[in-house]
């Protein structure tokens, strides 16, 4: 993959807009993408209950994350 701001860096980020995890899956980063998704989707999933409607707060949080992350990667092969 290039540098940050690369087509392949953008592409990324535009799959875990959709789903969180999904562009360090492309990235080829799995323990973060699995990081990202249950984190993201746990927290999500228990917004959905009453009593922790909440944690919608930490699934956003979480989920921006996961795109700025996607979006910034460098692999550590690339130059400055």
């Amino acid at each position: 993959m290039a540098g940050q701001g690369s087509g392949g860096n953008v592409l990324a980020a535009i799959c875990s807009f959709f789903f969180p995890g999904l562009g360090q899956l492309v990235q080829g980063r799995i323990l973060a993408a699995l990081l990202f998704a249950v984190l993201t989707y746990g927290s999500y999933a228990l917004a959905a209950t009453v009593i922790l409607i909440f944690m919608w707060v930490p699934g956003v949080i979480f989920h921006l994350w996961a795109i700025i992350d996607a979006a910034k990667f460098r692999a550590p092969g690339d130059l400055p």
